[in-house]
C-alpha cells in the first residue's frame, strides 16, 4: 500500500519528498532562508511594491544570511554549492521577486563576474566590501536595441592613454541607480568583448541613469536606462579574464539556472497561498477546496510545481558535476517560466476577487511571473536553444 504524503504546510510543499535528498547543511541553509523570508520579507514587502520603492532596509538585512557571493569562497563570500544556490533563490522568490532580483544581480551577476573574470587585485579591492553590502553591484549588458541577441551589443570601449572611453546605452539594468560598481559590457576597437567596471557611477561624468517607471511586476527593484557619453574608465578597471562573449556565457548560464529555481519558487508560493485559501474560504456552506473544479486547479498547480522542483534539482546535480549544457539550462528556464505564469494564474482564479489584492501576495507573485517569463533570455529564444541542441540546426536567425 502506498504511503499517503504528509499534509502540506503553507511554506513547505514537497510532494515528492525532495527534502530527503538534501544534505544536513543544505537543509539547514534552506530553512534559515525560509524563516528569514517569513519573518522579514512577507510582513513588510507589500508597501514597497505598491509604491515602487526599493526596500533598502529589507535588502540590507540579507546580511543576516550566509549567502552573499554564492559559489565564491574567498574574500568573505559564502562558498555555496549549486544546490544551495538554487534553494536560496527558490526561497527568496517565494517571498518576493524584487528582493530576489536585487540579490541575484548583486551577488550572482556582478560579484560572479568579478570573481570569475577579475584580477587578484580587483577581487581584493571589490569582493569583500560587496560581500558586506558596503558596495552594491550592477550588471549592464542589455541595450535598448539589443536584448536576446546579447552578442550584438553596440556599446563601445575605445583605448585612450591610461584608460578606456565608453559610449553607448544600456536598458533594464537592475540595481543601477543604487550601484557603487557598475559593470558595463562593451566591444573595443577590434570588436573584442569586454567588461569595464565604473566605480561610483552616479557621480561619474558622462553617466546618465533614469529609472524605468510604470512596471507591473517586480516593482520594488529599480531598473534603469543608462546613457554613456565619453565615460572614462581606468585600465585597472577592465576585467582581464574575459576573452570573448563565450566567457560571459558561463556567468549567464549560472544566472539562467537561478532563474529556473526562481520561477519554481514563485509558482510554489502561489500554490501554497491558494491551497491554504481554498481550505479556509467557505461558499455554499463548505470550504471551496471540497469542490471538484477547485481540486482540479489545485492538482494542476501541485503537479506543475512538483515537476519544476524536480527539474531544478536534477539540473543542480548536473551543474555540480560540470555536465550542464546550454540546452539543458534553457529547457529548465523555458519550462519553469511558462509554468509559473500558469500556476500563478490558477492561484489568482482560486482566490477570486481577493486574488487581485496584494495583501494576499498572489497578485504580486502573478505579475512577477510575467517578468521572469522574459528575462534571462525570452522563452522563445530559450526554446530555440533547446531546439538547436536537439537537432544541430540553428533556427534563431
Amino acid at each position: 500500500m502506498l504511503n499517503t504524503p504528509a499534509p502540506t504546510t503553507l511554506d513547505a510543499f514537497d510532494f515528492y519528498r525532495l527534502d530527503d535528498q538534501l544534505t544536513d547543511k543544505q537543509r539547514a541553509l534552506r530553512n534559515r532562508v525560509r524563516d528569514w523570508v517569513q519573518t522579514v520579507v512577507l510582513p513588510n514587502i507589500n508597501p514597497y511594491w505598491e509604491k515602487a520603492e526599493f526596500p533598502r532596509e529589507l535588502a540590507m538585512r540579507l546580511l543576516e544570511l550566509p549567502i552573499m557571493g554564492g559559489p565564491l569562497a574567498t574574500h568573505g563570500c559564502a562558498g555555496l554549492d549549486f544546490i544551495e544556490i538554487g534553494l536560496v533563490t527558490y526561497e527568496l522568490a517565494k517571498g518576493d521577486g524584487s528582493i530576489g532580483t536585487f540579490f541575484g544581480v548583486h551577488s550572482g551577476l556582478a560579484m560572479g563576474s568579478i570573481g570569475t573574470f577579475g584580477s587578484e587585485e580587483q577581487k581584493d579591492r571589490w569582493l569583500a566590501p560587496m560581500a558586506r553590502l558596503e558596495k552594491i553591484g550592477a550588471f549592464g549588458l542589455t541595450e535598448p536595441e539589443v536584448g536576446s541577441n546579447a552578442v550584438g551589443i553596440k556599446t563601445t570601449a575605445r583605448k585612450d592613454g591610461d584608460g578606456y572611453i565608453l559610449n553607448g546605452a544600456k536598458r533594464w539594468i537592475g540595481n543601477a541607480e543604487i550601484a557603487d560598481l557598475l559593470i558595463i559590457w562593451a566591444r573595443d576597437e577590434e570588436g573584442k568583448f569586454g567588461g569595464y567596471v565604473i566605480e561610483d557611477p552616479r557621480n561619474t561624468e558622462g553617466v546618465t541613469m533614469t529609472n524605468i517607471g510604470g512596471k507591473v511586476g517586480k516593482r520594488a527593484v529599480w531598473n534603469a536606462d543608462i546613457h554613456l557619453e565619453n565615460v572614462r574608465v581606468p585600465i585597472a578597471n577592465k576585467l582581464p579574464g574575459v576573452t570573448s562573449f563565450k566567457s560571459l556565457a558561463l556567468v549567464l548560464g549560472v544566472g539562467r539556472y537561478g532563474v529556473s529555481w526562481e520561477a519554481a519558487g514563485i509558482a510554489a508560493a502561489a500554490f501554497e497561498f491558494a491551497l491554504d485559501y481554498a481550505k479556509k474560504r467557505e461558499q455554499f456552506g463548505k470550504p471551496i477546496a471540497s469542490f471538484q473544479l477547485i481540486q482540479h486547479k489545485l492538482v494542476e498547480m501541485a503537479t506543475e510545481v512538483t515537476l519544476m522542483q524536480n527539474l531544478c534539482m536534477q539540473l543542480g546535480r548536473l551543474l555540480s558535476n560540470f555536465q550542464m549544457s546550454e540546452g539543458m539550462v534553457s529547457m529548465a528556464k523555458y519550462n519553469n517560466a511558462r509554468k509559473a505564469r500558469y500556476v500563478t494564474q490558477l492561484a489568482r482564479e482560486i482566490m477570486d476577487g481577493n486574488g487581485i489584492l496584494i495583501e494576499n501576495h498572489v497578485a504580486r507573485l502573478w505579475t512577477d511571473a510575467e517578468v521572469v517569463y522574459t528575462y534571462e533570455g525570452t522563452n522563445e529564444v530559450n526554446l530555440l536553444i533547446v531546439g538547436r541542441e536537439l537537432t544541430g540546426i540553428q533556427a534563431i536567425v
